[in-house]
């Protein structure tokens, strides 16, 4: 079964709630939300996911604490709510 987009974006939106507005998650965690027992095919969907909302100003992509062009962000990334910083 195929996660929809805004399936992800909305577990995106979900897991950063439930967490303290300075917190972080890996797009593995919104995979293994969405599909726990096939999560790995959903990292790229989940970043592309992440780069929407991005786009859209809801949240931040980060690499070792620093935000990023989520669009040529390349390795380990982050997500977080937009402070725009």
């Amino acid at each position: 079964m195929a996660a929809s987009e805004r399936e992800l974006e909305d577990s995106i939106r979900a897991l950063l709630d439930a967490r303290a507005d300075s917190a972080s998650i890996c797009p593995s965690d919104v995979a293994r939300a969405v599909a726990p027992d096939d999560w790995r095919p959903l990292m790229e969907p989940v970043r592309r996911a992440a780069r929407r909302l991005a786009d859209a100003g809801e949240v931040d992509v980060t690499q070792k604490g620093a935000v990023v062009d989520p669009g040529s962000a390349r390795g380990p990334i982050r997500i977080r709510r937009a402070r725009g910083d």
